[in-house]
């Protein structure tokens, strides 16, 4: 078999069953785990795979910039981030990510709402501008262009001093065993330090961030209060988040 007659059968295994062992692919074809795992390599470098221990999983289609990302899924984004604004309760203060589906979130609240959001995300404290109700706390850093958020060490100072009732959180994948994953190192740091200053912390992931991953883990699917998702998302991938213990939040 040629190799790539190889990577073509490897990307058609990744599409039917959503990952890829290494060791059993090289026992099927009969070849060295070796020459897989560099076929992986290579596929990865293509932006077509993401390694993981053992084998490969989908990378996730949602690791383009914010421009780019605006345009992806852009219905169970806004359904999502109606459920995410809905479930805000007046007074409360909400640590809301960067991201699309976040700036979504910021439209979606209701007029009469009263609270404070806190956000490392410019565009989200620019879309809360003219709410009257609510009150918007910024947090500086040095700004991650591609995603538009404030990160570094200043932000994840300034997050030490706050305690917020909830925290939606932005990911590029979620996967029952991968985890909740992200693409840049930084921003990982982030959102942990978020997390852990949040009562509860709920994933905003539409349809393309579900049974993918990312080259950085962020936490466990089961550290989390719960996975806000499109009711028409992947039903064999709500199912294994649901295997996995998740409190799915249908959307």
């Amino acid at each position: 078999m040629l190799t790539s007659q190889r990577k073509q059968y490897l990307l058609d295994i990744l599409q039917r069953h959503g990952q890829i062992q290494a060791k059993m692919v090289s026992q099927e074809l009969g070849l060295s785990e070796d020459t897989i795992r560099r076929d992986l390599r290579e596929l990865a470098a293509e932006g077509k795979l993401q390694r993981v221990h053992g084998g490969a999983l989908p990378a996730s289609a949602a690791i383009g910039d914010f421009t780019q990302r605006q345009n992806v899924a852009t219905t169970g984004k806004a359904a999502i981030a109606q459920m995410a604004a809905h479930m805000i309760e007046p007074g409360q203060i909400v640590l809301l990510d960067g991201g699309t589906t976040a700036v979504q979130i910021a439209r979606s609240l209701p007029p009469g709402l009263q609270a404070t959001i806190v956000t490392h995300s410019p565009s989200v404290a620019v879309e809360l501008v003219h709410h009257a109700g609510i009150e918007v706390v910024m947090i500086g850093g040095r700004l991650f262009k591609h995603s538009v958020v404030n990160v570094g060490a200043s932000a994840i100072e300034a997050m030490a001093r706050i305690r917020a009732d909830i925290f939606f959180m932005g990911v590029t994948g979620v996967h029952a065993e991968a985890g909740l994953s992200t693409g840049d190192l930084e921003e990982t740091y982030v959102k942990r330090a978020l997390m852990a200053r949040a009562a509860e912390t709920f994933v905003l992931a539409s349809e393309e961030k579900l049974n993918a991953a990312s080259a950085y883990v962020i936490a466990k699917v089961r550290d989390v209060a719960g996975v806000i998702v499109n009711r028409e998302a992947d039903g064999a991938a709500l199912a294994g988040l649901k295997a996995a213990g998740v409190n799915l939040v249908l959307a």
